[in-house]
């Protein structure tokens, strides 16, 4: 076997994909050395391209990405053009759903989301998954981190000082290992990790297909007495049968004649295909690890979480992983190289943040599942979520989840704000709060310009960045302590006790004096 140990890294992350690249990026950023291994010769996949390479960005990626200048470098988001997107305009237009249950932008009542600003970033985005990737793909390598495609894990061992990594014949070595490869994560497997859960209700299926007559099918999502398909434009099919999942766990090949079948099922039509470019199949099965890491071991994204990816939450969960766990992990490291000591469980918290999280993605996930069952019980509970959905506050609650609006962390701080996202404060001179959070420094925000606060923000050497400054709508806060990944760890509305902030300070970061 070749042995690469002369070349150590920091972190070896398994997985090129957005989750592992976003990952990377965080890591390289902190001046980590980094090692991607992702067994995929290259980035282009047929699944990856229009439509089935689209993705909804929530409002939590849509901001990761800005605050790390990354959303402007993807181009002006792309809508399909059919019916199901843009046929009714103004307060009729479908923004999301749930369950196939359209969720109209005239019934949210964004008034009550009160830390979100007339300078917040867009609530959802529409995004090409390529797209996505390759611009992550351009920022790591501008960071340093080393991609090497091809490279299918295959084991590894560990010891309480790092990791060795095999991918057949060779090996690398790195202080920690992460798992970003996906619902079938060999890290995951090889690493031990319980991977407990639901098992599905239906077999899905997207496929590109030529139809003789694709009149027969109609546009957008059909619920029907035997399930639902979509039809996004003629021959784009995404199709769901309550089978249980049989058919998905068969291993069988996706043929036309099938596929066929299928349709025509669920459809209740005779519609004919003529032509299978592209199929795939997927679950709804949902299945959580019950823990993120196994001594220098750590997972993300779909290798610590599967759902099905209805309403697109499975992106969004992995960036939020990333976002999460890279300025955490980078304090660990730093920790374990100088006399800068990480915070008593700073890494810990990244499990005690986002797994519950993640669980109640995949109890979205479920209810979206329930409620879609051709029965006379589904029905009846879809009726009722329709009619919720049609009200203010209905409407608006699904569009705060949805778009990841309402969520937060858990962080017992005395302010409302806090374990929010920060709001997008503009100043005085038009800049903004996330324009000042490139560089993954956390931030004290002090809109009264004490001396004190400045002087206190330089405790904690190169981690807290001192920010100051008239806002145009400041919520009636005097200053706010934001964790490097854009969350409030502390907020006051009075003058702020330089203890109260230090005690939230020490939490998250390392001051001078303990290097």
């Amino acid at each position: 076997m070749s042995n690469e140990h002369q070349s150590a890294y920091d972190v070896i992350i398994s997985g090129a994909g957005p989750v592992g690249l976003f990952l990377a990026c965080e890591l390289a950023m902190a001046k980590c050395s980094v090692l991607m291994l992702e067994k995929a010769e290259n980035l282009r996949s047929p699944l990856k391209q229009l439509p089935f390479g689209l993705r909804g960005l929530n409002a939590l990626s849509v901001e990761a990405l800005y605050r790390r200048g990354l959303l402007e470098q993807l181009e002006v988001p792309k809508r399909l053009k059919d019916p199901h997107f843009n046929a009714v305009q103004g307060t009729r237009r479908q923004v999301g759903h749930f369950a196939s249950i359209p969720l109209l932008s005239g019934n949210i009542d964004s008034s009550q989301w009160r830390y979100r600003l007339p300078s917040s970033t867009d609530t959802s985005l529409i995004s090409e998954m390529q797209e996505l990737e390759t611009v992550l793909t351009r920022r790591a390598e501008a960071l340093g981190v080393d991609i090497r495609r091809g490279f299918a894990i295959t084991d590894f061992d560990q010891t309480v000082e790092g990791v060795t990594v095999a991918c057949d014949a060779r090996s690398f070595q790195g202080q920690w290992l992460v798992g970003c490869d996906g619902a079938r994560s060999v890290v995951r497997k090889v690493g031990g990790f319980e991977f407990h859960g639901t098992e599905p209700e239906f077999t899905g299926y997207s496929a590109h297909v030529d139809l003789i007559d694709p009149e027969k099918l109609k546009p957008g999502r059909n619920m029907t007495p035997t399930g639902m398909y979509l039809q996004s434009q003629p021959g784009y099919l995404m199709i769901q049968d309550f089978d249980g999942g049989a058919f998905h766990s068969s291993d069988k090949l996706v043929t036309l004649e099938h596929v066929q079948e299928v349709l025509r099922r669920i459809s209740n039509t005779d519609v004919t295909i003529s032509a299978l470019h592209i199929a795939t199949t997927w679950t709804d099965r949902a299945r959580q690890a019950t823990t993120y890491r196994n001594g220098q071991v750590l997972l993300a994204g779909d290798a610590a979480h599967i759902h099905a990816p209805l309403g697109g939450q499975g992106l969004n969960l992995g960036l939020g992983d990333a976002m999460n766990l890279g300025w955490k992990l980078a304090a660990n490291i730093r920790s374990s190289r100088s006399n800068e000591k990480a915070p008593e469980g700073l890494l810990n918290s990244y499990y005690a943040e986002r797994h519950p999280i993640g669980a109640k993605v995949l109890d979205w996930s479920r209810a979206q599942a329930a409620i879609m069952k051709p029965n006379p019980g589904a029905r009846a509970l879809n009726a009722v979520m329709r009619d919720l959905m049609e009200t203010r506050d209905g409407a608006t609650y699904i569009a705060g989840r949805v778009w990841g609006v309402t969520t937060h962390y858990d962080l017992r701080g005395d302010h409302p704000l806090v374990g929010h996202s920060v709001p997008n404060f503009e100043f005085e001179d038009g800049a903004r709060i996330g324009e000042f959070m490139r560089d993954g420094q956390g931030v004290l925000l002090d809109f009264d310009s004490s001396p004190s606060l400045k002087t206190l923000a330089n405790e904690y050497n190169d981690q807290l960045k001192y920010v100051s400054g008239r806002a145009k709508e400041q919520l009636g806060l005097s200053a706010v302590l934001i964790r490097p990944d854009g969350f409030v760890a502390w907020a006051s509305e009075s003058e702020p006790s330089e203890q109260s902030i230090r005690q939230a300070a020490d939490l998250w970061f390392a001051r001078k004096e303990t290097i």
